[in-house]
């Protein structure tokens, strides 16, 4: 029973060590965004310098994170949503204060359990959605509204803007490419 607490302990001490060195980075990462280094504010952070979006001055504003500045979305407001994986859903709001979601996505899940796998921050896939049009096709389907809302993936595959670009609402340019390439997985 002795080295069984010896080893418990030592692993003990080794996540210790590695949560003490994962606070350093996200403090470090916290100091860039101005704001805490959370998934969601890490995803508003990069959309912002990626798309020219003016953040609102509160991270909790109803229905939108900002809106675009330049481009043929100039004007509009969007809400940025973050997914470390493409599970298919998305938490949707019926707010009219929302003109477009863009979404970022890590890899497809597969849907099985989580043990042993690891869900990296990357940017493996981003969507654009008009709010008005998805609203109208998730109700016409009959869907649940709300948190973690089903979106079909004929809709994921209309929204795409990147890496592929279905999307006519918005096309990016090589520069957009190119800082969005920084944040795709190796």
């Amino acid at each position: 029973m002795g080295e069984a607490l010896d080893v418990d302990e030592a692993q003990l001490a080794e996540f210790a060590a590695l949560i003490r060195e994962r606070n350093s980075i996200d403090a470090r990462i916290g100091a860039i965004l101005n704001r805490p280094a959370t998934v969601g504010d890490i995803g508003e952070w990069i959309a912002a310098k990626v798309f020219d979006i003016e953040l609102a001055a509160t991270a909790n504003n109803t229905a939108f994170d900002g809106h675009f500045t330049t481009g043929p979305l100039a004007g509009h407001t969007v809400n940025v949503k973050t997914y470390l994986q493409q599970y298919g859903s998305l938490d949707v709001t019926e707010s009219p204060a929302l003109d477009y979601y863009l979404i970022f996505t890590g890899p497809k899940s597969n849907l099985g359990s989580s043990r042993g796998t690891l869900r990296p921050f990357c940017i493996q896939s981003v969507y654009l959605f008009r709010s008005e049009d998805l609203l109208a096709e998730l109700r016409e389907a009959g869907s649940k509204i709300g948190i973690a809302t089903s979106v079909r993936v004929a809709q994921w595959n209309a929204a795409e803007i990147y890496p592929r670009s279905t999307n006519p609402a918005l096309i990016l340019t090589d520069r957009q490419r190119a800082q969005l390439a920084m944040f795709c997985p190796e």
